[in-house]
């Protein structure tokens, strides 16, 4: 039997815009961050409580090719999270809901947060060992 009724909105003809990604971000970091942020943390806690094989394990993870890819990625996370909570208390206040201005903050968060993870991680490497 089929049914010749419409669906409706599908997304096939639902067109994604950079307000409602921003917006989706925010919520998949937040999350994000605080799954994969704490469950790294738990482990570098109980690495640096237990001994010193499990921190040498722990090292050797944080300093690998995918350590590397996780921590630049939840320093972008946290930083499209924080400029995008920005952007949701803004729009709170009652401000950026026009097309034009919601489209700009969006596109502006998305420019931001790639922005600070480059320069936060240009200084972590120049500034060298014992800095941070």
């Amino acid at each position: 039997m089929a049914d010749n009724r419409p669906l409706s909105p599908h997304l096939s003809i639902w067109k994604w815009r950079v307000h409602a990604i921003t917006s989706i971000a925010h919520r998949i970091t937040g999350n994000g961050l605080v799954f994969a942020g704490l469950t790294l943390f738990a482990w570098w806690l109980a690495a640096t409580a237990t001994s010193a094989e499990a921190y040498a394990t722990f090292s050797a993870f944080a300093g690998s090719v995918f350590g590397w890819i996780i921590w630049i990625g939840l320093s972008w996370a946290a930083f499209q999270h924080l400029l995008s909570g920005v952007r949701h208390l803004a729009m709170d206040s009652g401000w950026g809901y026009q097309l034009g201005v919601s489209k700009l903050s969006a596109t502006w968060v998305w420019i931001g947060s790639v922005l600070l993870t480059v320069a936060f991680w240009a200084v972590f490497h120049f500034a060298g060992p014992g800095v941070f």
